[in-house]
């Protein structure tokens, strides 16, 4: 099969590439600019193709599998996403922007109809957490609450934070009765033991608030990360002002400012880092508790990408709009690299 990467010469999709062929995987380069587009594939010796995403089905004809690598997602999803329908090309990226799954999730029957696999978030964003979802759900069949948490900070690239500009504005985000609910940033804290001792943590708006719900059925989530007391209350107090950041011409000015900054993690850092994960499923008598322990988050971000590949290559998908484990089963999380298991409470 012929996997095309789109924005593959970006922090991640490069790695996303380079591990690729690695693998022995049939991969055709591609993005809008031509510079970098051709470059990149000079240096990796494999083909490319230069397009703008709202042109991409002129270029999808022989290819399978298109993986999407360019964000923030929301500006390239929709284009990328008609293309693979209008070509049959199962679509994949590695977003974690809540609103393109919920858009994508809407888009379930027209991908049955045209035989592919909508497959979003096959990166951290949300494969470890999406798989423990899936892990306390079948521990707790009948939870009605579902909180999952991460322990990963640590350097981050360009595209990363570009993406996180783009949602900023929106504030925070929980399920509540099976709808997602805007709430202030940081509105809800509890300490948490991500697996190396207990942390003050707050919500945030992560991918899983509404992945989780396809994959588990479960109508009420939140999902944590680590924040100093004092820098969630400063969150909250300047909740007010963060609504500038969907001014246009403000955030493609900080959204350019964070390419040029910020640089991901180096190779030392991807290769020693690591990531914890913890989620709690509860009914109104019963809590259980499972964590994970993976590797630093773009380290398997790339695995995670390349092996979803693999499934793809092995005809081992459904059709129609799937999470990470609902398309694979949740222990696809311990396929990867130094993922030992769950550790269950």
């Amino acid at each position: 099969m012929t996997t095309l990467i789109y924005g593959a010469y970006g922090y991640t999709g490069e790695l996303i590439a380079e591990e690729a062929l690695d693998r022995g995987q049939n991969v055709i380069l591609a993005g809008r600019n031509g510079t970098k587009t051709r470059g990149l594939a000079t240096v990796l010796n494999t083909d490319a193709r230069v397009f703008d995403a709202d042109e991409a089905s002129t270029y999808l004809d022989d290819v399978d599998i298109l993986l999407n690598c360019a964000g923030p997602f929301v500006d390239t999803y929709e284009p990328l996403v008609e293309a693979c329908l209008d070509t049959g090309t199962h679509y994949l990226d590695i977003t974690g922007e809540f609103s393109v799954f919920e858009e994508l999730a809407e888009r379930d029957r027209e991908a049955e109809k045209a035989g592919i696999c909508l497959l979003p978030g096959v990166g951290f964003d949300v494969v470890p957490t999406d798989c423990l979802a899936g892990h306390l759900h079948d521990r707790l069949p009948e939870a009605t609450e579902l909180n999952l948490g991460f322990d990963a900070l640590g350097a981050v690239s360009g595209g990363t934070v570009a993406s996180a500009i783009e949602h900023a504005s929106g504030g925070g985000k929980v399920r509540r009765n099976g709808r997602i609910e805007s709430v202030p940033i940081a509105a809800n804290s509890r300490t948490i033991d991500f697996g190396r001792g207990s942390r003050h943590a707050v919500t945030v708006p992560w991918g899983d608030v509404s992945t989780a719900y396809y994959t588990t059925g479960i109508e009420n989530i939140e999902v944590y990360t680590p924040m100093p007391e004092r820098v969630g209350q400063a969150l909250r107090l300047a909740a007010p002002i963060t609504g500038l950041l969907g001014v246009g011409p403000i955030k493609a000015g900080l959204q350019a400012l964070a390419r040029r900054v910020f640089d991901g993690p180096t190779a030392q850092q991807r290769e020693t880092d690591r990531a914890y994960l913890w989620g709690e499923a509860s009914t109104d008598d019963q809590t259980v508790v499972s964590r994970l322990e993976t590797p630093e988050p773009y380290t398997l971000t790339v695995d995670a990408a390349t092996t979803a590949i693999e499934r793809f290559e092995a005809n081992d998908v459904p059709t129609g709009y799937h999470t990470p484990a609902a398309a694979f089963d949740p222990n696809f999380v311990l396929e990867l690299d130094a993922v030992e298991g769950f550790f269950d409470d």
